[in-house]
């Protein structure tokens, strides 16, 4: 987690969040106080893991995408703070929005 309270994780978790504000549904991310960066100020400046293209333009070693298509196949997302309500820790729940190191 950013110093202002971006959050990256798996693929798929932004989505989430974005339907969560869509619904007015609470969105929470736990994790361990460990995870907390204060030498990463914001979501932009978190490195985000990029697997191997195969992986995406490939089924059972077959290609299912066009030739020369660029492919990305970033491990995580990143959920900026403002679609987070708080962060569960060890140490309790931070409101997203009150993140201080």
């Amino acid at each position: 987690m950013a110093a202002n309270g971006d959050v990256a994780n798996k693929i798929g978790t932004l989505n989430l969040a974005i339907l969560c504000q869509h619904f007015s549904i609470p969105f929470y991310v736990a994790c361990p106080s460990s995870t907390l960066d204060a030498g990463t100020a914001c979501g932009t400046d978190i490195d985000i893991e990029q697997r191997d293209p195969v992986e995406v333009s490939h089924l059972r070693g077959l290609r299912i995408a066009p030739e020369h298509t660029n492919v990305r196949n970033p491990a995580f997302d990143v959920t900026p703070s403002a679609l987070i309500s708080g962060i569960v820790t060890e140490q309790g729940i931070i409101d997203s929005g009150t993140i201080t190191f």
